[in-house]
């Protein structure tokens, strides 16, 4: 059973929307009190805070320690997980806007306030979330933490496509209305892992995410073996992938305001096992949200045995073509778009979503082969409104040959059409980066940060790997750039070194008490060599 208590006294709030902070806690009495602290300093103070123990350790004594009436106190014995947490918080929130903390890491004063004024500006975007610095820390037998270095590990923009893929928005930079979760449900309370990008991944079906390229608190990462829960059940892969399709395969209630629905239409003439592994290839290698529909006749149908979720077996008469199977089931789906796949058809990563994403994109009116397509195993994606047209004027044709006939052409997608094309020069440059090829690495930055945006921190790479390469002047130039903007630890540094080799040691001390200011945000990193760096930066403006 969860006793929930609030401390009797209190502190007077400012104006502005009220913010519900969640706090969930498990065996980290250590550092509770340093994420609560961070919370309770903000400068937006107008909040409530729910600290939710989930079974393990007695905290209360960390929570009475506060004595502040913004405080909600969950106090449950038994663990239930991070999703049950969540959502027992949320059942009793009563702000405009939900804000989240983990017990180990904390904000910066202004975290709150600046994403309220992000969202409360913003007239589209219902999520917002910040830069976070990444506290690399020794965690000593005691479990007291000595920070080693603070960088920006990540400074992204929102990418809907990539959040459908891959969790790119740290969950504890993040705020949202508290309104959006009647759109997207609440948290899988039967999820172990990923839990974070569950949400996150929901959210991007109704909202834009707006990017605020400020740091406004930090995580911590341990060096070498993590006790964070997420770390350790990684460990377990068939787990992780069980989670990971859970996720992938979560449809919210429609209608969904960002993001058009895909419909698959799987065309076999009889099940096999072949149809069984195709349908298990999909479900395992599609991550943009689908339905998958299978038109087969009675007899078929009888000797199917479904195991996956979104398949609607599609009831078509014994003897009917494959157009006229495409026909019955277009008429049940609801996509937006519409994939028609033969059975033999290989499946593998992004095997639909790079033609689909190339669609998504183009202005034309046209369609995209897949992968792997050819005259007698024809496959694509199409505009559900293109398909049903070419269907409705030409029934009597094949599906291609009316798709001819209705003057919509089909083509394959070409290279700089596919998504994550930021992705994969990020992967180029961090080669070049291993390989030592600093000059390669630095090219690459730039023209990531000209051409496929995410500046400050393509700014930032760019910069180390000039310094590293040895033009000293394009390294300077490019940190006292982001040092204008957005300056954190690294850049800083990194300009200190520059003024430092020509000689100008008072603009050096300089940038060097301005990265000390930067740190002295930080509440929590009491060890710090002579000169009050952490100890592995200290080290790096010495070289």
């Amino acid at each position: 059973m969860s006793a929930t208590r609030r401390p009797p006294s209190g502190r007077a709030r400012n104006g502005g929307p009220l913010v519900s902070v969640l706090l969930p806690t498990y065996n980290r009495h250590r550092y509770l009190g340093e994420a609560l602290a961070s919370v309770l300093r903000q400068t937006h103070n107008h909040l409530e805070v729910f600290v939710v123990r989930d079974g393990g350790q007695e905290v209360a004594d960390v929570v009475d320690s506060f004595q502040d009436a913004r405080v909600i106190f969950i106090d449950r014995k038994e663990n239930r997980g991070k999703p049950y947490s969540l959502n027992e918080a949320l059942s009793q929130a009563r702000g405009k806007y939900i804000a989240y903390l983990d017990d180990d890491d904390v904000y910066y004063p202004h975290h709150i306030e600046t994403l309220v004024n992000a969202l409360e500006a913003q007239t589209d975007c219902q999520v917002a979330y910040t830069d976070l610095y990444k506290t690399s820390c020794e965690v000593l037998p005691g479990g007291s933490r000595v920070p080693l270095s603070k960088h920006v590990a990540i400074s992204r923009d929102f990418d809907r496509f990539l959040m459908l893929y891959f969790n790119h928005v740290l969950h504890v930079s993040l705020m949202h209305r508290r309104e959006l979760l009647d759109q997207t449900g609440l948290y899988n309370e039967d999820l172990s892992i990923l839990i974070d990008w569950d949400i996150t991944r929901r959210l991007a079906f109704f909202s834009d995410f707006h990017h605020v390229s400020v740091v406004t608190g930090e995580y911590f990462s341990p060096a070498g073996e993590s006790d964070r829960i997420s770390f350790q059940q990684r460990k377990d892969s068939e787990g992780y992938l069980r989670n990971l399709l859970t996720i992938r395969t979560t449809r919210p209630a429609k209608p969904w305001s960002k993001i058009g629905d895909l419909s698959i239409i799987l065309l076999t003439d009889r099940v096999s096992n072949r149809t069984a592994d195709t349908m298990l290839r999909i479900w395992r290698h599609t991550f943009y949200p689908y339905k998958l529909h299978v038109p087969l006749p009675p007899a078929e149908i009888a000797r199917m045995n479904v195991d996956m979720p979104h398949v609607e077996l599609v009831l078509v008469p014994p003897v009917s073509s494959m157009a006229e199977r495409v026909d019955a089931a277009l008429q049940r789906s609801e996509g937006d778009y519409v994939a028609v796949v033969p059975e033999n058809l290989a499946i593998e990563e992004m095997w639909v979503e790079n033609p689909l994403y190339a669609l998504i994109n183009s202005a034309g009116r046209d369609g995209v082969l897949l992968e792997g397509a050819t005259p007698q195993s024809w496959a694509a994606v199409l505009r559900r409104s293109d398909l049903e047209q070419a269907r409705r004027s030409y029934p009597h044709l094949s599906v291609d040959a009316s798709l001819a006939a209705a003057g919509i052409p089909m083509r394959r997608p070409q290279a700089e059409e596919l998504p994550f094309q930021f992705d994969e020069l990020l992967r180029q440059a961090r080669a070049a980066e291993a390989d030592g090829d600093w000059g390669t690495a630095a090219r690459i930055f730039e023209c990531m940060g000209e051409r496929h945006r995410n500046a400050l921190w393509m700014k930032t790479m760019a910069a180390h790997a000039y310094f590293k390469v040895g033009d000293r002047a394009r390294a300077e130039s490019l940190s006292r750039e982001i040092n204008r903007e957005r300056p954190t630890v690294d850049t800083l540094l990194l300009e200190a070194r520059m003024q430092r080799r020509k000689g100008d040691f008072d603009a050096a001390i300089h940038l060097l008490g301005r990265a000390e200011q930067v740190l002295g945000r930080d509440p929590v990193c009491p060890v710090r060599p002579a000169g009050g760096l952490c100890s592995t930066q200290a080290e790096s403006f010495q070289r």
